[in-house]
């Protein structure tokens, strides 16, 4: 009786370890959080970052949202725009959410405050579509990789298209790390015309009259081509200068893409040249064509700017889980990823290995005003490839 209970009880503890092994062996999840501005300065932005990821990893997976048969799980987290609340949400998304990997944020003031969560956990933080070249500069760290363009992208592209001899460029930017990166990496960039003023204002700025009429002061006595050159983010409208009459001083606008409820203010100048990370209209390729038609479907509406981004992002992730088999080791994910080309909305987009910023084409346009679109339509004068921009390695690595 006893020799029948004990061979019982280890037939038991058999079919219990066979469980717990099956049960490990089951496909699990790859937990991905997104902190992003789902409310606060840059809302916009972030929601339709949102937005382009979930449509990204539906499109990159095939609809399955799921990746060598591991299911794909979204934590979202919202940043409000804030740093401290970013960073703190990156932490609890990395160890109490147990998240494999993060995207995001929306503001550059919020990722550069995140970076260092990401050293310390030993995670990767996909930057997505914070822009300052600092955070793949001196504040980056090895698990820091971005697919949204940096401040150099931006600015030389933009030089591209406006710096020529001859030309006088004042610039107008906010008094933060976007615009204050943004307007060295231009400065960088001018070889050919002369800066002859910067002008910073507070980021909330609604009364541009002040900033405007400094700017004026400096350039309205140049000889030849006057440009003020904007850079600018979330609220305000930089482009109510217009209202100073700056054509009696021979001053024109020049400036980089954006949303389109921003670009309402291109209508009104038409002719302006700029480039651009994206414009629905412009990039010739299949994933933009289902990124387009996507949209369309769920919103009745075109994808806008950071649409586009955060489905680059999801193009990203999945083709690097993909190569993986699934694996979400970092070290593993990092091998993976440094050097790795992927298909996305602007084409094809490559991890540079230096510093992980996403090497990708800009967009050299010029607005037209169509009456079929509430927005300045910006038309393509010329895609600037990647190998055309030398974009600095600002890493020291």
């Amino acid at each position: 009786m006893q020799r029948r209970t004990l061979v019982h009880s280890a037939v038991l503890v058999s079919l219990a370890l066979l469980g717990s092994q099956a049960a490990l062996a089951q496909p699990g999840e790859i937990r991905i959080a997104h902190v992003y501005s789902k409310t606060g300065p840059l809302e916009a932005y972030g929601k339709q970052t949102q937005a382009g990821l979930m449509m990204g990893l539906e499109y990159a997976t095939g609809g399955s949202m799921t990746v060598a048969g591991k299911k794909l799980v979204v934590i979202e987290k919202d940043d409000q725009g804030k740093p401290d609340l970013g960073k703190s949400q990156l932490a609890t998304a990395y160890s109490d959410d147990k998240a494999d990997i993060a995207v995001g944020p929306s503001a550059s003031g919020v990722a550069l405050a995140m970076l260092p969560v990401a050293e310390e956990y030993k995670k990767i933080l996909l930057v997505e579509p914070a822009v300052a070249d600092s955070i793949t500069g001196d504040k980056w760290n090895k698990y820091i990789f971005r697919t949204g363009r940096n401040s150099s992208q931006d600015a030389i592209s933009n030089a591209v298209a406006i710096d020529r001899p001859g030309v006088t460029i004042a610039t107008l930017a906010q008094d933060n790390a976007f615009g204050r990166d943004g307007v060295k990496a231009f400065k960088d960039a001018v070889k050919k015309g002369k800066l002859v003023h910067e002008e910073y204002l507070p980021a909330a700025t609604t009364d541009f009259t002040a900033g405007a009429q400094r700017l004026i002061d400096k350039l309205k006595d140049q000889p030849g081509k006057k440009i003020i050159w904007i850079v600018w983010a979330g609220a305000g409208n930089p482009f109510k200068i217009t209202d100073l009459d700056l054509k009696r001083y021979g001053i024109e606008i020049a400036s980089g893409g954006n949303i389109l409820p921003a670009m309402a203010a291109y209508k009104n100048l038409p002719g302006m040249e700029g480039a651009t990370y994206y414009y629905f209209g412009i990039p010739k390729n299949p994933v933009n064509e289902a990124l387009v038609a996507m949209h369309y479907k769920q919103y009745k509406a075109p994808p806008d700017f950071f649409t586009a981004g955060g489905f680059s992002a999801a193009m990203a992730l999945v083709t690097a889980l993909k190569k993986t088999q699934g694996d979400t080791k970092t070290n593993t994910l990092i091998k993976t990823m440094e050097g790795m080309s992927f298909d996305t909305p602007k084409g094809t987009m490559t991890f540079r290995k230096e510093d992980h910023q996403a090497m990708q084409s800009m967009y050299h346009f010029k607005v037209k005003n169509d009456p079929a679109f509430a927005w300045g339509v910006p038309e393509l004068v010329r895609e600037i490839k990647p190998e055309e921009m030398q974009i600095p390695i600002r890493n020291g690595r």
